[in-house]
C-alpha cells in the first residue's frame, strides 16, 4: 500500500561526514517523521496499524543534536488505551547492523520474498507477515548511528558512539527521549536484541533503570554473543560440540545410528558428554592419559561427522573455523558459519578455513533490495543517503563488556524484569549451547532462573528465515509477553 503521508517536523540538515565509506554529497533529516496507514492479517485476524519512519536525534548535554537516529515506529491503531499495550525496542548487532533483519525478516508486519527454508527468491520486495507480533504490542526498529539511514552530525567525536559502553549510553538517552515523544512511559516495554545487539540490550536494561529510571518487563536475546561472561580456556573449547553435531545431523554425515534419532533427542546426550566429560578432560591438557584421549577422541569424532585422526591433530578441540571447510570437503562443499544449512563452494578444497560464509552471502542477496524497496517506495521515506547494512563503527570499543552481569543486576533489582533467550541449531557464529552456558553463569546463584526462558529452533543465527521458525518463534515471543505482563499486573515488585 503506499501511504497518505504527512510530514511531522521540519527537517533540519547537515553534511554528513562518513569515514571509511565513500563520501555521499547528501543532507540527512535530524528531526522528521512521515506516518503512513497500513493492514496486516495476523494469525487471520486482520490489524491496522500505524507505520512512521523517521529521524530522531542524540542530544548532547547541552541540547545540542550530535547525531540522527533512523527509525520506523508501528503502532496499532485501533488500540484506545495505551498504557496497558506493551512497547517493543528492537536492535539487531554487528556492532555496526542495521535493524533491517529483524524489521523485515522477524517481528514487523511485512517479510521479504525468500522461500520457505529462507534463500533467497526473486523478484525481491516485500509481503505480509501473518506471524508478527503487531497484533499484541508495538514495535520500533532503531538504527544504531552509522547504520541504515542514521548518521554523526557535522563534527561530532564519533568516540562517544562506537562501544560496548557508550553504544549503551547515547542510545539510554534517546530511548528516554523517544518514549517520551509517543507518551509510553506508562506501557510494558520490551527490549529485544539480536546477535551483538544482546550486548545492546543486557547493558540497556540496566542503564535505563540507573539512569533513566525506566524499568523494563523484559529483554529477548535472539542468537546471543558472550555478554562478557567468561569462556577461557577448556569450556569455550568444547562449547561447539552440540552444534557440531547439529549440523552434521542436518548434513547427514553421521553414523546410520545417531542419524536414525531426531535432533532433540540426540543434542541431550551431546550436551551431558560436552559437560560432564570433554570439559574435564581439556582442563587436564597434555596430562590426559593416552587411552583416556583416544577414546574421547573416537566421541567427538562420532558426535562431530569427522575424523578420529582430525579430532586428535587438533587435541579433541576442533577449531569451528576449521569445521566449516572439513564437513563436507570430499563432497566440495564448505557450510556456513551463520547458518550451517546453507552451503558453499570454495576456489579449491584445501585449506583451513572457507573463501566466504555462504549463509551471509545469500541474507545480502535477498536483504538489501528488500528493505531499500520498502522504506522508499512503501513507506515514502525520501533519502538520497545509502541505506548502511553495515555502517563504519570501527574501531569498536570493547572494554569493559559486563552486559550479561549488567542484566543480572538490572534482574535482581527489578523483579518484574524477564529473560527470553532463543538460538538457532544451526548457528555457528553464536551457538545454542554457548547461549545456554552463558544463561545459567549470568546467573550462578540460580536466583533467576524462574523469570528466565530458552528455546531453541532448527535453523541457523536468524532463525526466523525458516517459515516453520518464524510461526514458532514468533508465538513464543507472543507468549513471552504475555507471560511478563501477567505478571506484572496489579502485583507488588518485591521478592
Amino acid at each position: 500500500m503506499l501511504p497518505s503521508a504527512r510530514r511531522i517536523a521540519a527537517p533540519l540538515v547537515l553534511l554528513l561526514a562518513a569515514a571509511e565509506l565513500p563520501a555521499q554529497s547528501t543532507t540527512a533529516p535530524i528531526d522528521t517523521a512521515i506516518t503512513s496507514s497500513h493492514t496486516v492479517t495476523i494469525n487471520g485476524q486482520r490489524v491496522p496499524y500505524r507505520a512512521t519512519a523517521g529521524n530522531q536525534p542524540v542530544l548532547d548535554s547541552d541540547g545540542e543534536p550530535i547525531a540522527s537516529v533512523f527509525y520506523v515506529y508501528y503502532e496499532r491503531s485501533d488500540v484506545q488505551d495505551r498504557s496497558r499495550r506493551p512497547l517493543v525496542i528492537s536492535f539487531n548487532g554487528g556492532p555496526g547492523s542495521a535493524s533491517v533483519w529483524m524489521h523485515v525478516g522477524y517481528t514487523g508486519p511485512r517479510f521479504l520474498h525468500i522461500d520457505d527454508e529462507g534463500f533467497p527468491i526473486q523478484p525481491y520486495g516485500v509481503r505480509e507477515n501473518p506471524h508478527s507480533v503487531l497484533d499484541v504490542a508495538d514495535i520500533v526498529f532503531v538504527d544504531p548511528v552509522n547504520t541504515g539511514f542514521s548518521r554523526i552530525i557535522g563534527d561530532a567525536n564519533r568516540n562517544q558512539f562506537f562501544g560496548v559502553n557508550e553504544d549503551v549510553a547515547y542510545l539510554a538517552r534517546w530511548i528516554d527521549m523517544f518514549v517520551s515523544r509517543q507518551n509510553r512511559w506508562t506501557s510494558p516495554k520490551f527490549l529485544i536484541g539480536e546477535s551483538y545487539g544482546t550486548n545492546r540490550v543486557s547493558g540497556l536494561a540496566q542503564r535505563l533503570q540507573s539512569s533513566h529510571w525506566m524499568y523494563l518487563n523484559g529483554v529477548i536475546l535472539v542468537s546471543p554473543t558472550v555478554l562478557g561472561v567468561s569462556r577461557d580456556g577448556p569450556v569455550g573449547s568444547a562449547l561447539s560440540l552440540p552444534y557440531y553435531t547439529a549440523t552434521a545431523w542436518y548434513h547427514r554425515a553421521l553414523a546410520p545410528d545417531l542419524q536414525g534419532r531426531d535432533l532433540e533427542q540426540l543434542l541431550p546426550e551431546v550436551e551431558q558428554f560436552t559437560v560432564d566429560e570433554l570439559i574435564p578432560a581439556l582442563a587436564r591438557g597434555g596430562s590426559l592419559d593416552p587411552q583416556r584421549r583416544s577414546q574421547l577422541a573416537q566421541r567427538v569424532a562420532r558426535y562431530s561427522g569427522l575424523s578420529e585422526q582430525t579430532v586428535l591433530g587438533y587435541s579433541l578441540a576442533v577449531p569451528t573455523g576449521f569445521f566449516w571447510k572439513e564437513l563436507l570437503r570430499d563432497q566440495g562443499l564448505t557450510v556456513g558459519r551463520l547458518d550451517s544449512r546453507y552451503r558453499g563452494i570454495d576456489r579449491a578444497d584445501s585449506g583451513e578455513r572457507y573463501d566466504y560464509d555462504p549463509a551471509l552471502t545469500a541474507w545480502n542477496h535477498a536483504f538489501t533490495p528488500a528493505i531499500n524497496h520498502y522504506l522508499r517506495d512503501v513507506l515514502g521515506y525520501e533519502t538520497d543517503l545509502q541505506y548502511w547494512m553495515f555502517g563504519p563503527v570501527n574501531p569498536w570499543n570493547r572494554t569493559g563488556d559486563r552486559t550479561g552481569e549488567n542484566l543480572r543486576s538490572a534482574m535482581a533489582e527489578n523483579p518484574f524484569l524477564h529473560l527470553f533467550v532463543q538460538s538457532g541449531y544451526f548457528d555457528g557464529g553464536t551457538d545454542y549451547f554457548g547461549a545456554k552456558y552463558t544463561m545459567w553463569n549470568m546467573d550462578p546463584a540460580g536466583r533467576l532462573q524462574d523469570r528466565m526462558r530458552f528455546e531453541a529452533y532448527r535453523s541457523g543465527h536468524m532463525m526466523y528465515l525458516r517459515q516453520e521458525d518464524l510461526a514458532t518463534s514468533n508465538q513464543h515471543i507472543r507468549e513471552f509477553i504475555r507471560d511478563a505482563v501477567a505478571a506484572a499486573a496489579n502485583a507488588p515488585a518485591r521478592f
